[in-house]
């Protein structure tokens, strides 16, 4: 029982991190998406880059910004 509270206690300063680690799945995946339908898109109509790479670039703002909202929740919040 006591190693079960020593392995709780070791794991709750870094709560945090592991928080962000698994909440940086989710703009990983989205990124890879925008960027994989994009050349997709670019492959089926190169006439249409300009657009279809300024929709890639707002989509990438976004997805990172959630990346980044996620950096700062844990120390706004004390975790």
């Amino acid at each position: 029982m006591s190693a079960t509270l020593e392995l709780a206690a070791g794991v709750h300063g870094s709560l945090g991190s592991i928080g962000y680690g698994l909440a940086a799945i989710g703009p990983g995946v989205g990124v890879g998406i925008i960027f994989g339908n994009g050349t997709q898109a670019l492959a089926r109509q190169p006439e249409a880059a300009g657009l279809i790479r300024a929709n890639q670039i707002l989509g990438f703002a976004f997805c990172e910004a959630l990346a980044l909202i996620g950096i700062v929740m844990p120390f706004v919040f004390g975790v």
